[in-house]
């Protein structure tokens, strides 16, 4: 990372979102709090182009998001089920707009699958209400943690619709099915008691001054071990999640085949001898065409 990067990464203006970058961390910060950081329009849009410039640029070796105020964030804004282009739009083809949407919807999804797929890990504070969507976004963290007051609710079935952004898919990976399936049918508030106690948070706190000093306190670590390595390990729990166990075995032995490094190893061994920090490369950006 170099500070010139840093800087355009942290002054862009976006409507949703605070940017810091900092000792190879990047911190994406929720900041509409006076409307409890619902999902407006230019949400959909800020969030993968701030996560995809971190990752493609190599910019951070950990990301953490957080959010301000009494709600992490209430979900989707109301006037973006409304305007233009939906399947009741007049004078509109039915079959051409249904087609249309599905496209729509696949957007949205890929505002989320970035966390999943970015090359390092993504860290999520939850505090108050994680609402609707916010469940589709928070879901698609590698860790998840919450304060005591926090609450988690598949929304969707409360004004008529299926989630359709990632709850599914990703619950199911996080959490007992019969949990999901309760809270999808229901529409009843996840405690953040029972959240951790299922496994869908690794821990709780009393209040998110506790809670964020523990979970940049994680990033802080996570960012000294190798990028590679860490990379590597977030590539293959992906992998494992989504593949038998024979083809995460094999897969495995294919990427150390290319990726193992002695030099990485050597390096932690030597600090570790010396009693100092060790000094690792960074992971580089990715190219853009040829």
């Amino acid at each position: 990372m170099n500070a010139q990067s840093d800087h355009l990464a942290e002054t862009a203006a976006y409507e949703c979102f605070d940017v810091q970058i900092a000792d190879h961390i990047a911190h994406i910060r929720l900041k509409r709090p006076e409307a409890m950081n619902t999902m407006v329009r230019s949400f959909w849009s800020e969030l993968p182009a701030i996560v995809k410039d971190i990752d493609v640029n190599a910019r951070a070796r950990c990301i953490v998001i957080s959010s301000t105020g009494k709600h992490f964030c209430a979900g989707m804004d109301l006037a973006v089920f409304g305007g233009g282009g939906g399947l009741a739009a007049s004078g509109v083809d039915h079959h051409s707009a249904v087609e249309s949407f599905r496209h729509n919807v696949t957007h949205l999804q890929n505002s989320f699958s970035c966390l999943d797929e970015a090359r390092m890990p993504v860290l999520v504070a939850i505090q108050g209400g994680c609402i609707g969507g916010a469940v589709d976004m928070t879901s698609a963290c590698d860790i998840r943690y919450a304060t005591k007051d926090a609450f988690f609710c598949i929304q969707e079935i409360n004004i008529g619709m299926t989630a359709d952004v990632g709850t599914f898919p990703r619950l199911c990976k996080l959490m007992p099915e019969g949990w999901v399936r309760e809270l999808a049918y229901t529409g009843r508030r996840l405690s953040a008691a029972k959240a951790e106690q299922i496994g869908l948070v690794n821990a709780v706190f009393d209040t998110q001054e506790q809670m964020l000093d523990r979970v940049m306190a994680t990033a802080r670590e996570i960012a000294s071990k190798p990028p590679l390595a860490v990379t590597g390990s977030k590539v293959m729990i992906n992998y494992a999640r989504d593949h038998t166990i024979k083809d995460g075995l094999d897969y495995i032995a294919l990427w150390n085949a290319g990726m193992f490094a002695p030099p990485h190893m050597a390096e932690a061994f030597k600090a570790r001898q010396e009693k100092r920090d060790p000094v690792f490369p960074d992971l580089l950006p990715m190219r853009r065409g040829l």
